[in-house]
């Protein structure tokens, strides 16, 4: 692998129950850089993204670190040194403090009565404070909404100190302001922290607000890697998901914006000023 790299994965095939459901899938995660894996359902997604974690061993192909051809022969905890992984969804337990569920991202670093952790504080506490969530340390998770306890769980991932952060759809179930503020948080991480981010997202704007690269996949495949305007295009886009897609440039920014077109996309604007004309009739004091 390029010395470069902090973590890939080459020619992964990958499967469940027999059935082959991802062929011959190859990602790169740079430091410094967020690289995006987008695409509808069942495109395989999330699953390369648990093999990059070493949760899904592959039937085909290499996971590899920069020093290390095979990263399946560490040893978990020597890998979860290095890599770390927010999944979708994780039990909330009871009866325990924000800051006690941080420093469960330092088994890596105990030992078997939690000691030899000397470094421990402080990245528990630089966790919290990164993620937002030191003001609220000594509270129970179980009182926090799903943005609050999403911070906490990327804290907790934090709080591990690995070169390479996995996100499978971080943003999913939170409100606008939420998604916003862990976007942000993912892109201080990659440029501030040199961390090498690899995100699995949904919402292709949010992608190619937030990447570096884009990966897109579509029924197991790779049908696209890149710089998010060289990926997202109307025509690879409505190829993958079976619907038209508009693709707009700006000029300014250079960033990309996508609209999926449906039958009631483009409304007549006569009958939206009408329906708006109801709403105000109805709105009006009555004499």
């Amino acid at each position: 692998m390029n010395s470069s790299d902090a973590l890939r994965g080459d020619g992964l095939r990958l499967g469940y129950h027999g059935s082959v459901v991802v062929e011959s899938a190859s990602v790169r995660l740079l430091p410094g850089q967020v690289t995006a894996l987008v695409g509808p359902n069942g495109s395989g997604k999330s699953t390369v993204l648990r093999a990059l974690a070493r949760l899904h061993h592959p039937i085909a192909g290499t996971v590899s670190l920069p020093d290390v051809p095979d990263a399946l022969t560490l040893s978990a905890k020597d890998f979860a040194r290095r890599v770390t992984l927010l999944s979708q969804s994780r039990p909330t337990p009871t009866g325990v403090s924000v800051r006690d569920v941080v420093g469960y991202g330092r088994h890596p670093y105990r030992g078997r009565w939690r000691q030899n952790d000397l470094d421990g504080p402080r990245a528990i506490e630089w966790a919290m404070t990164v993620t937002g969530v030191d003001t609220m340390s000594e509270r129970g998770v179980d009182e926090l909404s799903g943005g609050e306890l999403q911070r906490v769980w990327l804290a907790t991932c934090l709080a591990q100190e690995t070169g390479v952060l996995l996100l499978d759809e971080p943003t999913t179930y939170l409100d606008l302001r939420y998604q916003v503020e862990i976007l942000d948080l993912v892109r201080d991480l990659a440029d501030e922290h040199r961390v090498a981010v690899g995100v699995v997202l949904h919402d292709l704007d949010q992608a190619a607000a937030v990447a570096d690269h884009l990966v897109l996949l579509s029924r197991g495949e790779v049908v696209g890697s890149g710089l998010p305007h060289e990926v997202l295009t109307a025509e690879a886009l409505t190829e993958t998901y079976g619907i038209r897609v508009d693709v707009v440039r700006d000029a300014r920014t250079g960033r990309v914006h996508t609209r999926p077109v449906g039958r009631h996309t483009h409304r007549p604007a006569a009958r939206v000023r009408e329906c708006a004309d109801l709403h105000l009739a109805e709105d009006s004091p009555r004499a």
